[in-house]
């Protein structure tokens, strides 16, 4: 009876400890059972008390106290390094595409956050897609103190599904305020797009003009901009167009216009009230093909800028399988805020030279240059003929700017400051924006998601459109990323592990065997 007290203890401890594990909440039977189980320990202490005092004096026990007093350091020293790593824990994301790591854009929309979001996330329980949309939304709950989320399961709570009306799984509801965003699946796209609508309390309006030959929004060919606007849209504009012959005025809700690819030229009375568009403080954003609109290219140069008549050969872009007529772009302005942080390459197929005399006081740059392997090309016959090279002294040597912008001080001035809020460094004057590119096909459905087009695009909308929190590089699509093997590393992974690792252990084991029994 003595020796199985102890016994029943630990089994009745065991018992009870493992159905409250099981249940996650303590129940009546199962305290009865752990303090039925100590009881009995503590019996069982008593009753042995001598016992265990000459135990403990011999000296195979002050051996065993030695070990088990090793064993409870190890453990402790072991529970502070889980504790310490969990309370200052640092994260690394190994994947090629950075697929656990948020993207810059998120990164700054939740540091910007002014308004507590709350996130709804409408998973069944065993949903196999619950962990990835858990596993996300933690991401952004770990970079912003405004973000909290919570789960809930539709089939055991449809009142709350009803409450929101929520009619399918996989459903994240996103609130701030009275405004209330609804997205499927897990993308980080989607749920940052919806944060941004219902964070921002007001929507700015981007004009695209239209009338003469400019890039159709509405377009899904190759040429089409049909891409653009959806990106643009994604960024929580609103997108429209404007024929401004027929129109009185600028509207006064344009936070931006975009002049992409005109093939004709803009009337006397169109360019009058560009003007005054511009002398009110407007922004405008050129995207102008080489060989294209002479008159608009004289209109600009009164803002000082100098686009060339020519068209950019880039012998190094075919290192990239691209044509000599597509310069990659890798040099990047790293004092104005367009591309300060910008450090992807570019591709602007068939461009011309667009620079301006850099004076941040004027708030000129050159955003964006060809390599030094480029040239612009300004013999046209030699070209149409395919037997373009290099004249020295007649074209102009790379690097050359393909894109670049200026600041202009409001009413007509023509004196140009710079600053990210149409603000000078004392407040007191306001300043119009003005971008120019050397093309237009860089933004088109073709070339929009190639390297860094998109990200250079959105985040001269958004600079123009002063909204340059948004500046930013924006996450790639995530792709399959196999591992590919060779026959030979193939056959190894297999007889490796399966084969050979196995087979000596088991031949080890054998030997050692056959061995003790020759000894004996």
């Amino acid at each position: 009876m003595k020796r199985f007290i102890p016994i029943l203890g630990l089994l009745l401890l065991a018992i009870g400890g493992v159905s409250y594990a099981i249940a996650g909440a303590m129940q009546t039977y199962m305290a009865v059972l752990i303090w039925v189980g100590l009881l009995c320990m503590l019996l069982s202490f008593y009753i042995s008390f001598s016992d265990i005092k000459n135990t403990l004096s011999k000296r195979s026990t002050k051996y065993g106290a030695n070990t088990a007093l090793m064993i409870l350091v190890f453990s402790v020293v072991l529970l502070l390094t889980v504790f310490m790593s969990a309370k200052y824990k640092t994260r690394w994301d190994m994947t090629s595409t950075k697929r656990y790591t948020l993207s810059d854009q998120t990164l700054k929309l939740l540091g910007s956050l002014k308004k507590d979001i709350e996130v709804i996330a409408f998973y069944r329980s065993d949903e196999r897609t619950r962990q990835a949309m858990h596993d996300l939304l933690s991401e952004y709950k770990h970079n912003s103190s405004r973000f909290k989320y919570s789960f809930v399961d539709p089939d055991k709570d449809p009142l709350i599904a009803a409450k929101y009306n929520v009619t399918s799984y996989r459903t994240t509801l996103i609130k701030s305020g009275n405004k209330e965003e609804v997205v499927g699946f897990e993308s980080e796209e989607k749920l940052t797009n919806a944060i941004l609508k219902v964070s921002r309390d007001e929507v700015k309006t981007v004009y695209f003009l239209k009338g003469h030959g400019e890039n159709n929004i509405l377009d899904t060919q190759n040429i089409g901009y049909k891409a653009v606007k959806e990106a643009i849209e994604k960024e929580n504009y609103l997108v429209k167009e404007i024929i401004l012959l027929s129109a009185d005025d600028m509207p006064t809700d344009a936070s931006l216009l975009i002049v992409s690819g005109p093939k004709k030229e803009l009337l006397p009375d169109e360019l009058k009230k560009l003007t005054a568009y511009i002398n009110r403080g407007g922004n405008v954003l050129f995207m102008l093909d080489p060989g294209t609109v002479p008159g608009i290219v004289s209109y600009l140069k009164e803002y000082g800028f100098k686009i060339g008549d020519d068209i950019i050969i880039d012998t190094f872009s075919q290192v990239y399988g691209a044509s000599y007529l597509t310069p990659v772009i890798t040099e990047y302005d790293k004092d104005h805020p367009i591309t300060k942080e910008f450090n992807v390459m570019t591709v602007f197929p068939t461009t011309r030279s667009v620079g301006v005399e850099n004076d941040p006081a004027k708030g000129r740059y050159e955003l964006a240059k060809t390599g030094e392997r480029s040239w612009a090309e300004t013999d046209k016959k030699a070209f149409k003929e395919g037997k373009v090279k290099y004249d020295e002294g007649k074209d102009k040597k790379g690097p050359v700017s393909v894109a670049s912008v200026t600041a202009v001080e409001i009413g007509g001035s023509g004196h140009s400051g710079h600053n990210d809020h149409n603000k000078d460094t004392e407040g007191t004057k306001k300043y119009a924006k003005i971008v120019v590119f050397g093309n237009s096909n860089f933004a088109n459905n073709q070339f929009i998601n190639i390297e860094g087009n998109k990200d250079l695009f959105l985040n001269t909308i958004n600079w123009l459109a002063e909204e340059s929190d948004m500046i930013s590089i924006r996450k790639k699509e995530i792709g399959n990323t196999p591992v590919i093997l060779t026959a030979t590393q193939g056959r190894l992974i297999f007889w490796l592990p399966v084969i050979i690792l196995p087979s000596f252990v088991l031949v080890s084991g054998v030997g050692m065997l056959t061995r003790r029994r020759l000894k004996k």
